[in-house]
């Protein structure tokens, strides 16, 4: 009796397999969560080129080709959208990186480990709260006739400002509040990295008599770059998708703030729940997708040409 002999490299990979399937199970969520919520709903991109209707489904309606997305191009609104979600994105990682390696030397440079201690918690807690809650905090603070803002400029005998009405002041009002509640959370990856620093390093910058701004400038900062990279090119794949949950609760469904506050993602939403409208939200989703995506190869190619080793792949 002859036995069939395995191929080495489909034996190899068995091998493998067995010898991490603890690791392999852990991963299963995950591919679970990727499979069902990013790679099933794929065929749904069909809607995109067609004049959709219930009775037909998805694949059985008309179909219009581009139709949807000439419309989109036509009316101006695209192009709204997309200036809004990039310079929102683009003024939260530049900002947000900022600040959080700003706050991350901060915290390293406190000598005082229970005041280090405090204080971190005190600026990781906003990334907690719920910005359905940041929501009814603002409008209590902004809303015109009862607000505390309004009520403080009345007492000191002044005239209410209408902040709901001012398309010009909420961009900055929305990044201040993206910066507050996503910087502490922000900071404790680059302070996890600073605290991976070999000490021999800030050692022999003591020894030549380098001084703290000198220590941060020629130590710290050089050694942050690979992570800070790393973290850009991951935030420049979200480019295109605004922060959903922070730009409805704090603007909600106010037309006279949409030409300064509207995104990608509420104006889809406000599409499917309001006008019923799949086809030109799934258009815009599309087109989300495809320029997210060209964002990030363009962005690692350039990386990957500096330095390879700093490239996500």
């Amino acid at each position: 009796m002859s036995l069939t002999k395995v191929p080495a490299r489909r034996k190899s990979l068995w091998r493998q397999v067995k010898t991490s399937r603890v690791l392999l199970l852990m991963c299963l969520p995950a591919v679970a969560f990727f499979l069902v919520f990013n790679y099933a709903p794929l065929p749904g991109i069909w809607i995109a080129f067609t004049d959709f209707n219930y009775r037909d489904g998805i694949f059985g309606s008309p179909f219009v080709g581009f139709r949807n997305f000439e419309f989109l191009f036509k009316s101006g609104q695209l192009w709204i959208l997309t200036r809004n979600t990039v310079l929102y994105n683009v003024a939260f990682i530049v900002l947000g990186n900022a600040l959080q390696i700003a706050i991350a030397i901060m915290f390293n440079e406190i000598r005082l480990k229970y005041f280090k201690k405090i204080t971190q918690g005190i600026m990781f807690l906003p990334y907690f709260i719920s910005v359905v809650l940041i929501g009814v905090i603002a409008f209590n603070i902004l809303n015109y006739d009862n607000g505390a803002l309004n009520s403080l400029i009345k007492q000191a005998g002044g005239d209410p400002v209408k902040i709901y009405s001012m398309a010009g002041l909420w961009p900055l009002i929305i990044i201040l509040v993206q910066l507050w509640q996503s910087t502490g959370y922000g900071s404790i990856v680059y302070f996890a990295a600073i605290m991976g620093i070999d000490k021999g390093l800030f050692e022999a910058a003591e020894i030549d008599g380098a001084s703290a701004w000198q220590r941060i400038r020629y130590v710290i900062l050089p050694s942050l770059k690979p992570t800070f990279v790393i973290l850009l090119l991951f935030s420049l794949g979200g480019i295109m998708h605004g922060n959903f949950g922070l730009f409805w609760n704090l603007i909600g469904n106010n037309a006279q703030l949409f030409q300064t506050t509207d995104v990608i993602e509420t104006s889809v939403y406000r599409m499917v729940m309001s006008q019923n409208n799949f086809t030109t939200s799934t258009a815009v989703g599309l087109y989300q997708s495809l320029f997210g995506f060209a964002i990030v190869m363009t962005a690692n190619w350039i990386v990957r040409r500096m330095n390879k080793d700093y490239a996500l792949f």
